[in-house]
Protein backbone atom coordinates (compact mmCIF):
# COMPACT_ATOMS: atom_id res chain seq x y z
CA UNK A 1 0.00 0.00 0.00
CA UNK A 2 1.04 3.74 -0.25
CA UNK A 3 3.19 5.67 2.17
CA UNK A 4 1.59 8.57 0.73
CA UNK A 5 -1.77 10.72 0.39
CA UNK A 6 -2.01 11.82 -3.15
CA UNK A 7 -4.92 14.32 -1.55
CA UNK A 8 -2.48 15.98 0.06
CA UNK A 9 -0.57 16.96 -2.95
CA UNK A 10 -0.65 19.25 -5.77
CA UNK A 11 0.73 18.39 -9.02
CA UNK A 12 2.31 21.23 -11.69
CA UNK A 13 3.40 20.48 -15.23
CA UNK A 14 6.18 23.17 -15.83
CA UNK A 15 8.34 22.01 -18.06
CA UNK A 16 7.13 19.92 -21.62
CA UNK A 17 11.10 19.17 -23.33
CA UNK A 18 12.47 15.77 -21.92
CA UNK A 19 15.89 14.97 -23.69
CA UNK A 20 14.87 10.93 -23.85
CA UNK A 21 12.98 9.39 -26.35
CA UNK A 22 11.64 6.46 -24.38
CA UNK A 23 9.46 4.27 -26.54
CA UNK A 24 5.95 4.48 -24.02
CA UNK A 25 6.45 7.93 -24.52
CA UNK A 26 2.22 8.93 -23.85
CA UNK A 27 2.73 12.67 -24.97
CA UNK A 28 5.03 12.51 -27.35
CA UNK A 29 2.78 13.74 -30.17
CA UNK A 30 1.66 16.85 -27.85
CA UNK A 31 4.71 17.79 -26.07
CA UNK A 32 5.89 20.31 -29.24
CA UNK A 33 2.03 22.04 -28.33
CA UNK A 34 0.90 21.59 -24.88
CA UNK A 35 2.14 24.29 -22.96
CA UNK A 36 3.72 24.41 -19.62
CA UNK A 37 2.09 25.80 -16.13
CA UNK A 38 3.80 29.98 -16.31
CA UNK A 39 5.58 31.14 -13.49
CA UNK A 40 2.81 33.52 -12.90
CA UNK A 41 0.49 30.57 -12.66
CA UNK A 42 2.66 28.94 -10.10
CA UNK A 43 3.00 31.89 -7.75
CA UNK A 44 -1.28 31.93 -7.89
CA UNK A 45 -0.96 28.52 -6.56
CA UNK A 46 1.32 29.29 -4.02
CA UNK A 47 -0.96 32.25 -3.28
CA UNK A 48 -3.92 29.60 -2.77
CA UNK A 49 -2.40 27.22 -0.30
CA UNK A 50 -0.86 29.79 1.40
CA UNK A 51 -4.49 31.06 2.20
CA UNK A 52 -6.29 27.92 2.44
CA UNK A 53 -3.94 25.32 3.59
CA UNK A 54 -5.19 23.06 0.89
CA UNK A 55 -1.73 20.78 -0.07
CA UNK A 56 1.03 19.84 2.73
CA UNK A 57 2.69 18.60 -0.95
CA UNK A 58 4.04 19.88 -4.13
CA UNK A 59 4.94 17.51 -7.35
CA UNK A 60 6.80 19.66 -9.47
CA UNK A 61 6.50 17.59 -13.26
CA UNK A 62 6.80 18.07 -16.67
CA UNK A 63 8.40 15.87 -19.51
CA UNK A 64 11.91 16.62 -18.22
CA UNK A 65 11.08 18.76 -14.57
CA UNK A 66 15.17 18.71 -14.24
CA UNK A 67 15.59 20.83 -17.35
CA UNK A 68 13.51 23.42 -16.50
CA UNK A 69 16.05 27.01 -16.16
CA UNK A 70 15.54 27.46 -12.52
CA UNK A 71 14.50 24.32 -10.87
CA UNK A 72 16.01 24.92 -7.65
CA UNK A 73 14.37 28.52 -6.87
CA UNK A 74 10.53 26.63 -7.44
CA UNK A 75 11.50 24.56 -4.80
CA UNK A 76 12.92 27.41 -2.25
CA UNK A 77 9.79 29.51 -3.18
CA UNK A 78 7.40 26.27 -2.40
CA UNK A 79 8.89 25.92 0.82
CA UNK A 80 9.17 29.35 2.11
CA UNK A 81 5.35 29.69 1.42
CA UNK A 82 4.34 26.66 3.55
CA UNK A 83 4.64 23.41 1.71
CA UNK A 84 6.03 20.93 4.16
CA UNK A 85 7.42 18.60 0.99
CA UNK A 86 8.51 19.16 -2.54
CA UNK A 87 8.82 16.25 -5.11
CA UNK A 88 10.29 16.30 -8.22
CA UNK A 89 9.16 13.35 -10.91
CA UNK A 90 12.00 12.62 -13.16
CA UNK A 91 13.97 10.09 -15.13
CA UNK A 92 16.89 10.92 -12.79
CA UNK A 93 19.74 10.66 -15.00
CA UNK A 94 21.46 14.61 -13.92
CA UNK A 95 20.97 13.27 -10.32
CA UNK A 96 24.20 11.55 -11.28
CA UNK A 97 25.69 15.23 -10.64
CA UNK A 98 26.04 15.28 -6.75
CA UNK A 99 26.32 18.81 -6.41
CA UNK A 100 23.18 18.96 -8.44
CA UNK A 101 21.34 16.78 -5.90
CA UNK A 102 22.84 18.73 -3.26
CA UNK A 103 21.49 21.68 -5.06
CA UNK A 104 18.00 20.29 -4.94
CA UNK A 105 17.70 19.27 -1.54
CA UNK A 106 18.95 22.74 -0.13
CA UNK A 107 16.18 24.49 -2.22
CA UNK A 108 13.94 22.21 -0.30
CA UNK A 109 13.47 19.45 -2.63
CA UNK A 110 12.75 16.19 -0.61
CA UNK A 111 11.11 13.63 -2.33
CA UNK A 112 12.42 12.50 -5.94
CA UNK A 113 10.07 10.16 -7.87
CA UNK A 114 12.35 8.93 -10.38
CA UNK A 115 11.67 6.59 -13.59
CA UNK A 116 13.17 3.35 -13.70
CA UNK A 117 12.35 1.21 -17.22
CA UNK A 118 13.80 -2.05 -16.74
CA UNK A 119 15.99 -4.10 -14.15
CA UNK A 120 19.85 -3.82 -16.58
CA UNK A 121 21.11 -1.12 -18.46
CA UNK A 122 20.84 -2.82 -21.85
CA UNK A 123 16.98 -3.33 -21.33
CA UNK A 124 16.64 0.21 -19.74
CA UNK A 125 18.49 2.08 -22.46
CA UNK A 126 16.76 0.67 -25.21
CA UNK A 127 13.22 1.81 -24.11
CA UNK A 128 15.00 5.46 -23.26
CA UNK A 129 16.96 4.75 -26.49
CA UNK A 130 19.56 6.63 -24.65
CA UNK A 131 22.83 4.87 -24.40
CA UNK A 132 23.95 5.62 -20.67
CA UNK A 133 21.01 6.37 -19.18
CA UNK A 134 19.99 3.43 -16.43
CA UNK A 135 23.98 4.43 -15.49
CA UNK A 136 23.25 8.15 -14.36
CA UNK A 137 19.75 7.26 -13.29
CA UNK A 138 21.33 4.40 -10.81
CA UNK A 139 24.35 6.86 -9.82
CA UNK A 140 21.49 9.51 -8.99
CA UNK A 141 19.59 7.32 -6.81
CA UNK A 142 22.67 6.10 -4.97
CA UNK A 143 23.55 9.99 -5.01
CA UNK A 144 20.65 10.92 -3.07
CA UNK A 145 21.25 7.82 -0.99
CA UNK A 146 24.04 9.15 0.78
CA UNK A 147 22.37 12.15 1.74
CA UNK A 148 20.28 12.74 4.89
CA UNK A 149 16.42 14.17 4.67
CA UNK A 150 15.51 12.89 1.60
CA UNK A 151 13.02 9.78 0.15
CA UNK A 152 12.92 8.37 -2.85
CA UNK A 153 10.21 6.52 -4.77
CA UNK A 154 10.35 5.11 -8.53
CA UNK A 155 7.50 4.68 -10.91
CA UNK A 156 8.15 1.60 -14.14
CA UNK A 157 5.69 1.79 -17.10
CA UNK A 158 4.38 -1.89 -17.54
CA UNK A 159 4.78 -2.76 -21.61
CA UNK A 160 5.93 -5.85 -23.47
CA UNK A 161 9.13 -4.70 -23.10
CA UNK A 162 9.59 -3.70 -19.46
CA UNK A 163 6.74 -6.65 -17.61
CA UNK A 164 9.71 -9.32 -17.02
CA UNK A 165 12.14 -7.04 -15.49
CA UNK A 166 9.39 -5.65 -12.44
CA UNK A 167 11.07 -8.56 -9.78
CA UNK A 168 14.55 -7.73 -11.08
CA UNK A 169 13.97 -3.90 -10.52
CA UNK A 170 12.93 -4.08 -6.92
CA UNK A 171 16.01 -6.47 -6.32
CA UNK A 172 18.14 -3.94 -8.63
CA UNK A 173 16.87 -1.57 -6.18
CA UNK A 174 16.81 -3.04 -2.74
CA UNK A 175 20.61 -1.77 -1.57
CA UNK A 176 18.98 1.64 -1.54
CA UNK A 177 18.32 2.81 2.14
CA UNK A 178 16.20 6.12 1.35
CA UNK A 179 13.99 3.99 -1.06
CA UNK A 180 10.63 4.16 0.30
CA UNK A 181 7.69 2.85 -2.71
CA UNK A 182 7.77 1.28 -5.90
CA UNK A 183 4.63 2.08 -8.51
CA UNK A 184 4.26 0.16 -11.18
CA UNK A 185 2.03 1.89 -14.04
CA UNK A 186 0.61 -0.42 -16.78
CA UNK A 187 0.69 1.31 -19.42
CA UNK A 188 -1.96 2.25 -21.72
CA UNK A 189 -1.92 4.60 -24.84
CA UNK A 190 -3.41 7.67 -25.51
CA UNK A 191 -5.36 6.76 -28.29
CA UNK A 192 -8.76 4.16 -29.04
CA UNK A 193 -5.50 1.28 -30.71
CA UNK A 194 -2.19 0.05 -29.42
CA UNK A 195 -0.33 1.43 -32.57
CA UNK A 196 3.11 0.76 -31.10
CA UNK A 197 2.24 -2.81 -29.75
CA UNK A 198 3.61 -2.37 -26.31
CA UNK A 199 0.30 -2.83 -24.10
CA UNK A 200 0.92 -6.32 -22.42
CA UNK A 201 -1.58 -8.71 -21.75
CA UNK A 202 -3.00 -8.78 -17.71
CA UNK A 203 -2.89 -12.42 -18.06
CA UNK A 204 1.11 -12.41 -18.76
CA UNK A 205 2.36 -9.89 -16.90
CA UNK A 206 0.37 -11.25 -14.03
CA UNK A 207 3.03 -13.40 -11.80
CA UNK A 208 5.57 -10.66 -12.55
CA UNK A 209 3.38 -7.97 -11.00
CA UNK A 210 2.82 -9.72 -8.41
CA UNK A 211 6.41 -11.25 -7.71
CA UNK A 212 7.61 -7.48 -7.63
CA UNK A 213 4.89 -6.41 -5.00
CA UNK A 214 5.82 -9.47 -2.68
CA UNK A 215 9.57 -8.41 -2.82
CA UNK A 216 8.64 -4.87 -2.17
CA UNK A 217 6.90 -6.05 0.59
CA UNK A 218 9.90 -8.04 1.99
CA UNK A 219 12.23 -4.98 1.43
CA UNK A 220 9.73 -2.76 3.39
CA UNK A 221 8.63 -0.57 0.97
CA UNK A 222 5.62 0.68 0.00
CA UNK A 223 4.14 -0.70 -3.61
CA UNK A 224 1.57 1.07 -5.69
CA UNK A 225 0.04 -0.57 -9.01
CA UNK A 226 -2.16 1.39 -11.38
CA UNK A 227 -4.26 0.49 -13.89
CA UNK A 228 -4.84 -3.22 -13.61
CA UNK A 229 -8.18 -4.73 -13.10
CA UNK A 230 -8.70 -5.51 -9.12
CA UNK A 231 -10.51 -9.02 -9.23
CA UNK A 232 -7.19 -10.01 -10.82
CA UNK A 233 -4.46 -9.25 -8.13
CA UNK A 234 -6.51 -11.09 -5.53
CA UNK A 235 -4.77 -11.25 -1.99
CA UNK A 236 -2.70 -8.13 -3.63
CA UNK A 237 -5.32 -5.84 -4.50
CA UNK A 238 -4.86 -3.59 -1.40
CA UNK A 239 -1.77 -2.34 -3.62
CA UNK A 240 -4.46 -1.23 -6.72
CA UNK A 241 -4.05 2.69 -6.02
CA UNK A 242 -5.76 4.65 -9.42
CA UNK A 243 -5.92 8.17 -7.31
CA UNK A 244 -3.73 10.97 -8.38
CA UNK A 245 -2.56 14.36 -6.80
CA UNK A 246 -4.45 17.52 -8.50
CA UNK A 247 -2.67 18.11 -11.53
CA UNK A 248 -2.49 21.27 -13.25
CA UNK A 249 -1.51 21.38 -16.55
CA UNK A 250 -2.87 22.50 -20.33
CA UNK A 251 -6.60 21.99 -20.48
CA UNK A 252 -5.66 20.34 -24.20
CA UNK A 253 -4.62 17.36 -22.42
CA UNK A 254 -7.44 16.07 -21.12
CA UNK A 255 -8.65 15.85 -24.68
CA UNK A 256 -6.33 13.42 -25.58
CA UNK A 257 -6.47 11.71 -22.28
CA UNK A 258 -9.71 11.09 -22.66
CA UNK A 259 -9.84 8.71 -25.72
CA UNK A 260 -8.54 5.94 -23.46
CA UNK A 261 -11.69 5.02 -22.89
CA UNK A 262 -11.41 3.67 -19.11
CA UNK A 263 -13.53 1.99 -16.74
CA UNK A 264 -14.92 -0.86 -19.45
CA UNK A 265 -15.83 -4.22 -18.18
CA UNK A 266 -18.20 -6.72 -18.70
CA UNK A 267 -19.03 -7.15 -15.05
CA UNK A 268 -19.17 -2.97 -14.30
CA UNK A 269 -22.48 -2.87 -13.27
CA UNK A 270 -22.33 -5.48 -10.72
CA UNK A 271 -19.03 -4.84 -9.60
CA UNK A 272 -18.94 -3.27 -6.14
CA UNK A 273 -15.15 -2.24 -6.45
CA UNK A 274 -14.65 1.39 -6.23
CA UNK A 275 -11.41 1.98 -7.50
CA UNK A 276 -10.62 -0.45 -10.61
CA UNK A 277 -10.57 1.87 -14.03
CA UNK A 278 -11.47 -1.74 -15.81
CA UNK A 279 -10.41 -2.26 -19.44
CA UNK A 280 -9.36 0.88 -22.20
CA UNK A 281 -10.26 0.43 -25.61
CA UNK A 282 -7.27 -0.14 -26.84
CA UNK A 283 -6.89 -3.26 -24.34
CA UNK A 284 -10.07 -4.78 -25.19
CA UNK A 285 -9.34 -3.94 -29.10
CA UNK A 286 -6.01 -6.50 -28.54
CA UNK A 287 -6.96 -8.65 -25.78
CA UNK A 288 -10.38 -8.97 -25.59
CA UNK A 289 -12.52 -9.03 -22.40
CA UNK A 290 -11.43 -11.94 -20.20
CA UNK A 291 -14.71 -12.57 -19.52
CA UNK A 292 -13.67 -15.83 -18.39
CA UNK A 293 -11.09 -14.74 -16.02
CA UNK A 294 -12.58 -11.45 -14.17
CA UNK A 295 -14.86 -11.45 -11.57
CA UNK A 296 -17.22 -9.04 -10.05
CA UNK A 297 -16.40 -7.78 -6.54
CA UNK A 298 -19.97 -8.96 -5.06
CA UNK A 299 -22.25 -6.11 -4.27
CA UNK A 300 -24.08 -6.10 -0.87
CA UNK A 301 -26.89 -8.11 -0.81
CA UNK A 302 -29.00 -4.80 0.26
CA UNK A 303 -27.97 -2.85 -2.67
CA UNK A 304 -30.58 -4.25 -5.65
CA UNK A 305 -33.24 -4.92 -2.30
CA UNK A 306 -33.05 -1.11 -1.22
CA UNK A 307 -33.52 0.08 -4.69
CA UNK A 308 -36.52 -2.36 -5.81
CA UNK A 309 -34.57 -2.48 -8.94
CA UNK A 310 -33.34 -6.01 -10.76
CA UNK A 311 -29.39 -6.10 -11.03
CA UNK A 312 -28.00 -5.22 -14.18
CA UNK A 313 -27.39 -6.84 -17.51
CA UNK A 314 -23.77 -7.44 -17.42
CA UNK A 315 -23.84 -9.09 -21.12
CA UNK A 316 -21.88 -6.51 -22.75
CA UNK A 317 -19.14 -4.14 -21.81
CA UNK A 318 -20.15 0.13 -21.40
Amino acid sequence: MSRFDDSQYVSMTMEFRCNLACTHCMIEGTMDWLQPQSTDQFKKLLDYNAAHKRWTGLILTGSEITLFHDLPELARQARQRGFQHVRIQTHGMRLASEPYCRELIDAGVDEFFVSVTASDAESHDTITTVKGSFDKTIQGLENLDKLKDVVTLTNTVVTVQSYRHLPGIVERLAHLRRMTQHEFWVYWPMKETDEKGLAASHLDLLPFLKEAIAKSRRHDRGVIVKNFPHCLLGDDGDALDNSQPKLFIDPAFWNEFSRNGFYQCVHRDVCASTKCLGLNTAYAQKYGWHADVLRPFPQPLETHAASGAAPPRTDAPR
